[in-house]
C-alpha cells in the first residue's frame, strides 16, 4: 500500500499539479482534507488545494516539480521537490519579473483511503525571493563557508 501512496504523491505535483487538473486532483484530495501550511482566510479540504493549485498555474509558466526523494510509511507520504517555472503572474502584490526560478519543498502528506486527508509544508521562501531580485543577496563569504 505504501508504494501505491508513494506513486499518488509522485503524480500529483509531476502531473496534476503542472497540469492544473481540476478533475485528477479530486480523484487524490479528499473533500474534507486539512492543510496545515493554509492561512486562516483560505479554504480547507478539495477547494483549498484547488485554489493553491490554479493561483500557482497563475503565478508561474511552464512549471514543473522535480521529485529529488519519496519516503513512505504507512499512510504518510514524504516529498522533497524543486519546484521550476517562470514568473508571468502576480505574486504577492508583486508584478510579473519573467524570471526563472527553482526552489525546494518538503511535503508531508497523510492518506486515508487511498486521498489525502492531510497536508504540511515546508517551502524556501528566501531562496524564491531571492531569484525574484526581492531581499538581500547571500554574500560571498557565507557561499564559501556553504
Amino acid at each position: 500500500m505504501t508504494e501505491e501512496l508513494k506513486a499518488t504523491a509522485r503524480r500529483i505535483w509531476e502531473e496534476i499539479f503542472p497540469a492544473c487538473d481540476v478533475d485528477a486532483l479530486a480523484e487524490v484530495i479528499a473533500a474534507d482534507s486539512m492543510d496545515h501550511g493554509a492561512r486562516a482566510d483560505e479554504p480547507q479540504g478539495f477547494e483549498g488545494a484547488k485554489r493553491t493549485m490554479l493561483w500557482l498555474g497563475r503565478v508561474f509558466s511552464n512549471q514543473r516539480w522535480e521529485i529529488r526523494q519519496v519516503i513512505g510509511e504507512g499512510d504518510t507520504v514524504v516529498v522533497f521537490c524543486t519546484h521550476h517555472g517562470r514568473h508571468t503572474g502576480e505574486l504577492m502584490g508583486m508584478p510579473p519579473t519573467g524570471r526563472e526560478v527553482a526552489y525546494d519543498y518538503v511535503h508531508i502528506v497523510r492518506f486515508r483511503d487511498g486521498k489525502i486527508v492531510e497536508h504540511w509544508a515546508v517551502r524556501d521562501d528566501a531562496t524564491l525571493m531571492r531569484q525574484l531580485g526581492v531581499g538581500p543577496e547571500r554574500p560571498a563569504a557565507a557561499l564559501a563557508g556553504a
